[in-house]
């Protein structure tokens, strides 16, 4: 078992990480800050993490937050415009706010896959995004995963907790999915399951939305800033979208069906378990409806 790093352990060996690392921080991984560190003590800066990659917007494969709930260390190969870098992710103990160190490297020159010219930096950006979803993306469905789920949900629900803005979620889950794998085969299931993915995608805004494969045949779909009104506007337009899929197998017919359940959080806010849970609950109340 590997013993953690304590504050006393990292002040001793900043030294030795600033001059292996071309860059040394600490992150608040929830809340995505960086934290500053002196004299034994953490404050946490007005500073956004992610914004060290230029692009706006959150990582899609944080492996910070990876290592503060599993408390173990993680590294993976991320991005900037001009450069690619080596990230090494080790959670700190500490009593206090949450914090991970994280160290960069630059890899650019270092690293080389497959063939290309490399002078342009296209074939290596291009493998590191695809191992980024190769960790985050349901295979099947190229829809984020479970794993994506549990450490961007969490990051979303505090922003909208700070800045008291809205945020819902949509639980979906397929009627007859295993009437479908039974009757026309699972071919026909993972059919479905593309087209419904397609649905849900194209009934969300792609620049402040997403949706998440949660397991079989049940998807989560996070609504930023949404209100519970268009939240259930969101999910009725989905529902009435599943409604009109049908597929054919011979001289079988098969209707699809949806329970979609709608829970918009508080804004004294709600941990990611609860949230999922609520809606999740909303979802059997649905279920147990198209069943009346």
């Amino acid at each position: 078992m590997i013993e953690k790093i304590t504050l006393n352990k990292l002040q001793k060996n900043l030294d030795f990480f600033h001059k292996m690392y071309d860059v040394v921080r600490l992150i608040d991984p929830i809340h995505k800050r960086v934290i500053e560190y002196r004299s034994n003590s953490m404050e946490q800066t007005r500073e956004i993490c992610y914004s060290y990659w230029v692009n706006g917007q959150i990582c899609e494969n944080c492996v910070s937050m990876r290592a503060y709930r599993e408390q173990k260390s993680f590294i993976k190969l991320e991005h900037s415009p001009k450069a690619v870098i080596l990230v090494t992710a080790l959670p700190i103990d500490s009593a206090q706010e949450p914090v991970v160190l994280e160290l960069f490297k630059n890899a650019t020159d270092t690293m080389m896959i497959g063939t290309g010219e490399y002078s342009k930096g296209e074939v290596l950006f291009n493998a590191v995004q695809d191992m980024s979803n190769m960790i985050i993306r349901d295979e099947l469905t190229s829809l984020y995963n479970r794993r994506f789920i549990d450490e961007r949900l969490p990051a979303d629900i505090v922003t909208a907790v700070t800045k008291q803005k809205p945020l819902s979620l949509i639980f979906i889950d397929i009627d007859n999915m295993k009437t479908t794998n039974d009757t026309l085969g699972h071919p026909a299931g993972d059919k479905l399951l593309k087209c419904a993915s397609k649905i849900i995608q194209r009934n969300i805004r792609s620049e402040t939305d997403w949706v998440a494969r949660y397991g079989g045949d049940e998807f989560v779909v996070c609504l930023n800033n949404a209100s519970e009104e268009a939240a259930l506007r969101v999910s009725k337009q989905i529902e009435n979208d599943f409604s009109k899929i049908v597929l054919y197998e011979e001289d079988i017919e098969i209707k699809v069906k949806a329970s979609l359940g709608v829970f918009t959080m508080p804004k004294s806010g709600l941990t990611a378990e609860e949230l999922i849970n609520l809606a999740d609950k909303n979802m059997y109340i649905s279920k147990e409806q198209h069943k009346g």
